[in-house]
């Protein structure tokens, strides 16, 4: 069997292939909004680049484009089919969020340079709000509004990858960037929604109702993904009243559970464990001093990356 070093030598691009994983991951999950998918299209990917000959490969000037190409068409072909899978998903469907052991205390102030390999938690395309809003577009839509407002492709590439038109392309983008700024409701930097989501956990911990309810907007809206592999919390809550009294019912009933603070997708979140094992995962969003959104990972299926440590 061969060594790494020999690998390296027999394929002397295998190391600059390999770094365009991060890349395509990024790509891949804000195309899908699932990590495990993202993550099986990256392999998909790199299994289509092997499969051609070395000279195949030796042909292709830029192999990062054609890695980004093949994966953004890949997942233009599962967005098709996972609204089928949706359809008939059990209770809500929300984006799968990105594993994250990270405290708001140890959150880079704004503006400080980060790696690029860093950006799948800590860009604001990938906030939860962002991801469900992404939801409603078409597949070309998003295919297009993605990798253009978000990776700066040029129309010409994207229309290879859509099978359209550049101009039938920009105009996907424009429709899909419309749409976009019509449902999302002005939010809160991540640095300053740090008070606002810390209030509302110190007022659940507390199990205090009133001042839960003073913490959410009145229109507030909860929603839980459970996939219909847990109990309860597979329904939206409406209302800050609503919201505030299942949050409490819910101390009462489990008073073990733990609440920590981590980041969620970019922004101030909730993790919440029970004997040491996470349970659920909360993204919040808030506009002025008050949470608006409340979405509640549930399905132990997509919290298989929270629960495994990370590799040292």
């Amino acid at each position: 069997m061969s060594s790494p070093q020999e690998d390296d030598q027999l394929d002397p691009g295998l190391d600059a292939i390999m770094k365009e994983r991060r890349q395509l991951i990024n790509l891949a999950y804000r195309l899908l909004g699932s990590l495990a998918d993202a993550e099986d299209v990256v392999q998909d990917t790199y299994v289509r680049w092997y499969a051609m000959t070395p000279e195949q490969r030796d042909a292709i000037v830029s192999p990062g484009a054609w890695l980004n190409k093949v994966a953004s068409r890949i997942c233009l072909d599962l967005l098709g089919s996972a609204r089928v899978r949706r359809e008939n998903y059990v209770g809500e469907w929300i984006p799968e969020p990105v594993p994250d052991r990270t405290e708001w205390a140890a959150v880079r102030p704004a503006g400080t340079a980060t790696d690029p390999a860093d950006r799948i938690t800590l860009d604001e395309s990938v906030s939860m709000a962002f991801l469900v809003v992404l939801e409603s577009l078409t597949p070309a839509e998003r295919v297009a509004f993605v990798l253009h407002d978000v990776f700066r492709y040029p129309f010409n590439d994207i229309a290879d990858i859509v099978g359209r038109t550049p101009a039938a392309c920009r105009q996907l983008a424009t429709s899909a960037r419309r749409r976009i700024r019509d449902a999302q409701a002005p939010t809160r930097p991540a640095n300053r929604q740090t008070d606002v989501v810390r209030n509302f956990k110190q007022a659940w911990e507390s199990m205090d109702i009133d001042a839960l309810i003073g913490f959410l907007d009145p229109g507030a809206v909860s929603v839980a993904d459970t996939g219909g592999l847990v109990e309860a919390g597979a329904r939206s809550l409406e209302g800050a009243e609503q919201i505030a009294s299942g949050l409490v019912a819910l101390l009462h009933r489990m008073p073990d559970l733990t609440i920590l603070e981590r980041m969620v997708n970019g922004r101030p979140g909730l993790v919440i464990e029970q004997d040491g094992v996470i349970v659920s995962v909360m993204a919040l969003e808030a506009t002025d001093d008050r949470v608006t959104h409340i979405w509640v990972m549930r399905n132990p299926e997509k919290l298989r990356g929270w629960r495994t440590e990370p590799q040292g």
